[in-house]
């Protein structure tokens, strides 16, 4: 029988998850032809692997239309709740998560899908809240992207208020709040247990919505000594209001034998042939509209946007691999999520090399001798 609780909040480990294998190119904005290929059937590839490892989750990036360039990256994407309810019938033990934008997606709908999908899961379902930046894709939905954070943010908590109330009332309610007017819902079926919440966010707004309801806030590791900083920040914030948050981020790696081999291929994908005119899309739409990376820090990682979407660099051996994500949990980060060029060709070397590293320090538990051979 599985546990009463999620995955997410019982492990006593760093968590480790991927990040964006639904999406054309992953992470990675870049024109080498190894690429990842966001196909349904990579994602079912790396899915199995992942859960034969013990990893934990693994999340999307939910996306409209892409950054144009000569690969439009992230012009190709696997909707997310369709893909979350198919990997998590497909797999046995991994944590999948759905990321949902607020503004396109009615909130009944929602806590529905995912209350089906806790059931087809066993519970090993996750919500990823998205209050909105991005404003070309709303041009292409038909949407008013709202005027400031404070709006944003405003219409995301009535919304999420709307889902909590669908998952923990047993009798049919009115709902009369700021944005939202229902009669008479009622939310059946309601998940079995507690649903991991998750929210990435670098407003003052956003992380006030995150520390109220969210379980992990998502955000970038640029330079760890300010991350100790944020860290112990959000914490307390949590605190104070009688919460407790994980703090995650996300990273990319390039792991290979020796550091030189690591450091060509970065130069290679990363710098040769970054698709360069996606970055510049990229970073301008991150300047204009979000608060994801702090701006005074944006225009220093244009390289890093090419190589893995702004995540932390895990770029050398395996043992330089390690004690870059053993830097992140002594930074105080809860986990990280990880992606590769091509991740299912990759991560079967990370998995023999790297993961037994961190379960010699710790902050894993040993690989299931079965992953080798999955």
């Amino acid at each position: 029988m599985p546990s009463n609780r999620n995955r997410m909040f019982d492990a006593n480990q760093f968590l480790l998850g991927t990040f964006a294998s639904n999406c054309s190119g992953g992470m990675s904005v870049t024109k080498v032809p190894e690429r990842w290929v966001n196909s349904w059937d990579n994602n079912l590839k790396l899915a199995r692997l992942l859960d034969a490892a013990d990893i934990d989750f693994m999340l999307p990036i939910a996306r409209w239309i892409g950054y144009g360039g000569d690969t439009n990256f992230h012009g190709g994407v696997l909707e997310t709740m369709t893909w979350a309810a198919s990997l998590a019938a497909s797999t046995q033990n991994i944590n999948v998560f759905a990321t949902i934008h607020v503004t396109a997606n009615h909130p009944v709908v929602i806590a529905k899908q995912i209350a089906t999908i806790d059931q087809v899961s066993r519970g090993r379902i996750g919500l990823n809240i998205v209050a909105g930046w991005n404003k070309p894709e709303y041009d292409a939905l038909g949407l008013e992207l709202p005027g400031d954070h404070t709006d944003r943010y405003g219409y995301a908590q009535d919304w999420f208020d709307v889902v909590k109330a669908l998952w923990s009332r047993d009798a049919a309610f009115d709902w009369d709040g700021p944005h939202f007017k229902l009669k008479g819902v009622l939310g059946d079926p309601r998940p079995s247990r507690a649903i991991p919440i998750l929210n990435a966010a670098g407003s003052q707004e956003g992380r006030e919505f995150a520390v109220r309801n969210a379980d992990f806030l998502f955000t970038p590791a640029i330079d760890l000594s300010r991350s100790v900083e944020e860290i112990g920040a959000l914490k307390a914030q949590a605190a104070a209001i009688g919460r407790s948050v994980g703090v995650l981020t996300f990273s990319h790696v390039v792991c290979r034998p020796t550091e030189k081999e690591a450091r060509d291929y970065l130069q290679h994908f990363g710098k040769d042939n970054a698709d360069w005119e996606a970055v510049d899309n990229l970073v301008r739409l991150q300047f204009a509209h979000a608060h994801s990376f702090p701006h005074d820090l944006l225009a220093l990682i244009r390289d890093r946007m090419a190589a893995g979407h702004g995540g932390f660099p895990l770029v050398g051996t395996p043992e330089q691999v390690a004690d870059g994500l053993i830097s992140l949990h002594r930074a105080g980060f809860g986990g990280t999520t990880l992606s590769f060029v091509d991740y299912a060709e990759e991560f079967p070397y990370f998995r023999d090399t790297v993961l037994p590293i961190l379960a010699e320090a710790g902050i894993r538990r040993p690989v299931p001798a079965v992953a080798a051979v999955a």
